[in-house]
């Protein structure tokens, strides 16, 4: 992905090179900062309140004051006004500063989306199990990111795309940027936000797309042995929208409907034509 907006409070659109951070930043130092990123559609945030929700827990979880939703709001569509990129990557960060009383540094980021969502939704996802041990911060969006990017790494040197975490009795948690489902029959399953997972703004988008499509949807805890088996597996996340997968450790999957009809859906909520 390449940035092609910038936008900081207080400072308004800047050019992309700009230098905004200092090395002592609590920010750099401690990780004391949160993010949210969503997908822009014709200019367009998507589902823009909901992503300022979670950023504003996320916040709190790190004690960090509350940010300001209006502000924010109107930095990310200067960034996006600037970027003249229709369809692309918004990300908005809230960073701590050199002292732990100081303001945070609110930022709005607009980026090209990854090149190859497209020929990865084609083909489906192969994924990768790995163990997992939630921290304290599960269900925050920190930019305390390394564990997560190490479990994505771990799996692609092992030959697929991404990973499946799973806890150490076999409970499927999430994949490292993504949630997680599967169909059996008519029914979609997905974990439940009782499990340290987090909250996925397009899972919550799904949930409500599901029932106008003939699916119904569960929350609950379920096995790997369960997920494998079933007729269909697929990941949501706001950048990737809906993703089939087809392998799961090399146990090979079926690409289903439910995928495709949800990402239509998604689509078409977003104020696309379907099929695009």
């Amino acid at each position: 992905m390449t940035l092609v907006g910038l936008a900081v409070l207080g400072r308004g659109v800047l050019p992309v090179d700009t230098p905004l951070l200092h090395a002592d930043d609590e920010g750099v130092l401690r990780g004391r900062s949160v993010f949210e990123t969503l997908r822009v559609y014709a200019g367009t945030p998507f589902k823009l309140d909901e992503h300022l929700d979670r950023l504003a827990m996320s916040a709190e979880r790190v004690q960090l004051p509350p940010p300001p939703r209006r502000e924010l709001a109107a930095v990310a569509g200067d960034a996006i006004a600037a970027a003249a990129e229709p369809d692309a990557t918004l990300r908005l960060l809230w960073i701590a500063g050199r002292e732990r009383d100081s303001a945070p540094i609110g930022v709005a980021l607009v980026s090209t989306l990854p090149p190859d969502l497209d020929a990865q939704r084609a083909r489906g996802l192969r994924l990768a199990v790995l163990p997992w041990s939630p921290g304290a911060l599960a269900g925050v969006k920190s930019t305390s990111y390394a564990a997560n990017m190490a479990a994505q790494d771990e799996a692609i040197r092992a030959g697929a795309d991404d990973a499946l975490l799973v806890a150490t009795d076999d409970t499927v948690l999430e994949a490292p940027t993504s949630n997680v489902w599967f169909r059996e029959g008519d029914v979609l399953r997905t974990p439940s936000l009782e499990l340290p997972i987090l909250a996925g703004v397009t899972r919550a988008a799904l949930r409500a797309l599901a029932p106008g499509l003939g699916y119904e949807v569960e929350e609950g805890v379920y096995s790997l042995a369960r997920l494998v088996g079933a007729d269909e597996v697929f990941l949501s996340a706001s950048i990737r929208e809906v993703m089939p997968v087809v392998a799961v450790d090399g146990a090979e999957l079926p690409c289903g409907p439910a995928a495709a009809a949800l990402q239509n859906a998604l689509r078409a909520a977003a104020g696309y034509p379907a099929g695009q």
